[in-house]
């Protein structure tokens, strides 16, 4: 699947209205999309192998989305055969005492992928350009200095959003940004789901219902930020969520070739490793034989 139609692209003006929530390719059905998902669930188990094989680059991969529109699952299934100890979620809630008493970027550092790793972030840092914009008065609990505030205040984050991440890329630690763009309908059917099915109420919150009275403003500071943070070093992708089973193979697939493109092979061992091995081949089979 070429992904590269999902990227939002500020120059182009369009905004989201440009995505369709419903979109949904070329793909026949589910099924289809469920196979082509599964075989690159399995590409990015051989791509994550090989990363961390060489050990030089690192991923972080990065969800932001409205209640409802998939996140858990999507990463459970793009990341169903991939090796755990070469990954690690992040879930990005509220912050604590602790967390909020430093720098909002903070937390994101503290939890990088190592090189040779996989980083998930289920929501991020950009809530600090989303959730708080939407709703200003979350800012009071980090008692920012007066002149960290006023004019231009989320014209600095986006820039220091942007400095982070190029410095990210620049040391070898690449960035994956998607948006699953989910429609207020569809939200509305799967918060009902919530409710109606035993297996889902535990994912039910009073407050996914009250932040659909602020879908409006949700999606212009989601606008905003994605035309000023989508950038070469770490654009976005804006991915169609009404079906999650296109979600999840968009994702997977922008994973895959990601990785692919870090590392499509195995290192090759070096003259010295080559003696190495040929020196403990010969000991090995000598053991073999009563040497």
């Amino acid at each position: 699947m070429d992904t590269a139609s999902f990227i939002f692209r500020p120059e182009q003006g369009a905004g989201l209205a440009a995505f369709d929530p419903k979109y949904t390719g070329a793909f026949a059905g589910e099924d289809e999309a469920r196979a082509w998902m599964d075989e690159a669930a399995g590409e990015i188990a051989r791509y994550q192998d090989i990363l961390m094989a060489h050990g030089d680059y690192g991923l972080l991969v990065l969800l932001q989305a409205m209640d409802g529109a998939g996140k858990d699952a999507t990463i459970k299934h793009v990341m169903s055969a991939a090796d755990p100890q070469g990954c690690e979620v992040k879930m990005f809630k509220e912050p604590t005492e602790k967390e909020v008493k430093h720098d909002y970027l903070w937390r994101a550092a503290c939890a990088m992928p190592a090189r040779g790793q996989i980083g998930i972030f289920n929501r991020s840092y950009y809530e600090h350009v989303v959730a708080e914009r939407v709703h200003p008065e979350k800012l009071e609990r980090q008692r920012l200095p007066e002149e960290a505030r006023g004019e231009g205040f989320w014209e600095k984050r986006f820039r220091q959003i942007n400095d982070f991440e190029r410095y990210l890329v620049e040391n070898g630690i690449h960035v994956l940004k998607f948006f699953l763009h989910l429609s207020r309908e569809e939200q509305r059917q799967r918060l009902l789901q919530r409710l109606e099915r035993p297996e889902k109420r535990w994912k039910f919150s009073s407050s996914d219902v009250e932040e659909r009275s602020l879908w409006d403003e949700h999606m212009s500071a989601y606008e905003a930020a994605f035309t000023r943070t989508s950038t070469e070093a770490a654009p976005w992708h804006i991915i169609p969520a009404d079906n999650r089973w296109f979600a999840r193979a968009a994702v997977a697939s922008a994973v895959a070739s990601k990785l692919k493109s870090l590392h499509a092979e195995y290192p090759t061992p070096s003259r010295e490793q080559e003696s190495e091995m040929e020196d403990a081949r010969k000991a090995l089979e000598g053991e073999g034989t009563g040497g």
